[in-house]
């Protein structure tokens, strides 16, 4: 189907070159990580090596770490470089570079008299369940609404303790956003998709061409992020070693060999994501069939060609999810009807939503102790350590459709603390489950096993996740939303993107022109913006594949068998937000679930929970911090 992130003295045991080879190239059999394929060659379909040159030759002292630079917090145990370039011809210097945080006990220091340390990996050393020789390195991808992540330009230690105590190695790398910007020189240089990911593959190439100074050897690397930083985090996970990406990390100087030729995988072991946003190829369908149809105020309200539109754009995502051939986990595949409670709302398709949100519901009965107090937080990005937060809010506005919103229900992005709503108690759960049905009773439940079920997506989305976003969610009418300017172009800062809706205003111009508030000129802005390139001559519809990662591993889309998906895969997502389709984070677990190049994926949506880093139980960070104990053991 074609579309639709104190120890002195010792010597060092292994040279930067050794280590690799014997490191990546023998990861399987390592202990401590085991379920880990080696990393793939890059090259031809016979597994032959086909390296490209320049970064790694010739280029290589740019991107080679000093083992003499290293910096120590004596008082937080630390070692620390700020500023290590990843790329020899970076593009944006505020950004292609990256921290990297290493616990103390994982090196032998030996002071340069000048504040800085020359470091060797201490093989016989553990910290928390791992040894040097196997300890994973974590990367955050701090990137709301693909914005960018600057690099850090100082050291600041805060928020470190909790991942380096585990054990990780954490590396903070700066990477490009949505944006065209213009370095300290005035140099101006590209953003947008596809760069984001680019430079994340670049930092992580940088640390294996650089494995024997590392502990571990950046053999096992996990991504992690919120929203925007979310969706860049699975795409790290799903594209590994695209050869889509080649010509891009060639741009920038990446590493794509070691000195001996032989290539360097990109390819990672595990992706945290929490809302990603993502699947941006169907994601303004998706919206409208999920959310969209049952709110009628706003660009909504009928007698509005948006209204109509919206309708339109619910049936192109029911034609969408019967070409792709999803499957359930048993392996049956699913499908969108016509009837039902509204538009294709029958189906095989349909009740494995019913089925997400009432898993949710349960599982919120199972983790939640009564007397009850909702208490839940949106966020704009995932506020993680080692670089400051560097998340920007969304360009543009998120006018509120649907003002139908439970007491009870988490806040979205455009609710504050002042907003006059007062927090209401439950003392039981039969008591929080009447004031869900007080106007219309949609869900049954069974207090002797205290377990519920719903009757209607529908009043779900009516009663607890209302629109925020109008007709056109992530390509706007108006181009004022991010995504619109993730697909930009050096020329024009932002751009449409989606053919679906570019062809509905086609094909259904004349229904749409009935309604007094249609405007003409919306064919002609779309139909401009789809076959437009950006410097590398690469079509937006290209690049929107390279940015989706269901492209590469939903065995329906053109994409798949095309990269090394990660074998590990941990998906959360607020089942409250208005920021995106449930259908997005679900559509991505089913897919990997069905792939047999993951081994394992955790997927929950968390009632009670926004846009933020949601939990069933716990924090955000201690529970990833488990999980990749867990990917690795």
């Amino acid at each position: 189907m074609t579309r639709g992130d104190g120890h002195l003295g010792g010597e060092k045991s292994l040279t930067r070159r050794s280590f690799l080879l014997a490191g990546l190239m023998g990861a399987a059999s390592l202990a401590g990580c085991s379920s880990v394929p080696a990393l793939p060659m890059a090259g031809g379909s016979d597994g032959t090596t086909s390296p490209t040159g320049g970064s790694a030759h010739g280029d290589g002292a740019a991107v080679t770490i000093d083992e003499a630079a290293w910096r120590y917090d004596r008082d937080n145990d630390i070692y620390y470089q700020i500023g290590v370039r990843y790329c020899a011809n970076p593009a944006a210097s505020e950004y292609e570079s990256m921290a990297i945080y290493v616990p103390g006990a994982y090196f032998v220091g030996t002071s340069n008299g000048n504040g800085t340390y020359t470091c060797h990996v201490d093989e016989s050393a553990t910290v928390g369940a791992y040894a040097a020789s196997a300890a994973p390195v974590v990367i955050p991808v701090n990137t709301a609404g693909y914005s960018a992540q600057r690099a850090p330009a100082s050291y600041e230690p805060d928020g470190l303790a909790e991942y380096l105590e585990a054990g990780l190695v954490y590396v903070y790398a700066g990477c490009r956003g949505r944006n065209n910007g213009t370095n300290p020189d005035g140099t101006a240089f590209a953003g947008g998709a596809p760069w984001g990911v680019t430079d994340l593959k670049a930092a992580v190439r940088c640390l294996r061409y650089n494995a024997g100074s590392i502990p571990g050897g950046a053999k096992r690397v996990f991504t992690f992020g919120h929203s925007g930083g979310g969706a860049q985090s699975s795409l790290m996970g799903a594209t590994g070693d695209s050869a889509l990406y080649t010509p891009y990390l060639q741009a920038i100087g990446a590493v794509l060999t070691d000195d001996s030729g032989t290539s360097i995988s990109d390819a990672i072991t595990g992706s945290m994501c929490w809302c990603p946003i993502t699947a941006l190829d169907i994601a303004n369908e998706a919206y409208e069939w999920m959310m969209g149809q049952f709110c009628a105020s706003g660009t909504r309200a009928g007698g509005t060609w948006t209204a109509l539109f919206s309708h339109d754009l619910a049936r192109k995502f029911a034609g969408y999810i019967n070409d792709l051939g999803i499957t359930d986990v048993d392996g049956n595949t699913l499908t969108l009807q016509e009837g039902g409670e509204g538009i294709y709302t029958s189906g095989s398709y349909y009740d494995q939503v019913k089925s997400a949100i009432e898993t949710s519901l349960n599982n919120f009965l199972q983790d939640t102790r009564f007397p009850y107090t909702p208490d839940s937080r949106s966020m704009a990005d995932g506020g993680f350590a080692g670089g400051g937060g560097t998340g920007e809010r969304t360009a543009g506005t998120d006018g509120v459709d649907c003002a139908v919103m439970h007491v009870a229900s988490a806040a979205t992005e455009d609710d504050s603390p002042s907003d006059g709503n007062e927090p209401v108690t439950y003392d039981t759960a039969e008591d929080y489950i009447a004031s869900l049905n007080s106007d219309t009773e949609w869900i049954a439940y069974d207090p002797s096993s205290n377990t519920a079920t719903i009757t209607s997506v529908g009043e779900f989305v009516r009663h607890l996740k209302r629109t925020s976003k109008d007709v056109g969610a992530f390509d706007a009418l108006d181009r004022n939303r991010a995504e619109n300017f993730l697909f930009g172009n050096s020329h024009a800062d932002a751009l449409h993107f989606d053919p679906i809706m570019s062809g509905l205003l086609e094909s259904e111009r004349d229904k749409y022109a009935s309604c007094d508030d249609y405007q003409s000129d919306y064919v002609s802005a779309y139909a401009g913006d789809m076959d437009n390139t950006d410097g590398l001559g690469t079509k937006s519809s290209v690049r929107q594949d390279m940015y989706n990662p269901m492209y590469f591993v939903a065995e329906g889309l053109d994409g798949y068998g095309s990269s090394t998906p990660a074998p590990h895969w941990r998906i959360r997502t607020g089942i409250q937000q208005g920021d995106t389709s449930l259908t997005t984070e679900l559509n991505l677990a089913l897919a990997l679930r069905a792939n047999p190049a993951v081994k394992d994926v955790d997927f929950a949506t968390v009632w009670e929970q926004a846009h933020t880093t949601a939990e069933r139980t716990g924090s955000s960070t201690e529970n990833f911090i488990s999980w990749v104990r867990d990917c690795c053991s």
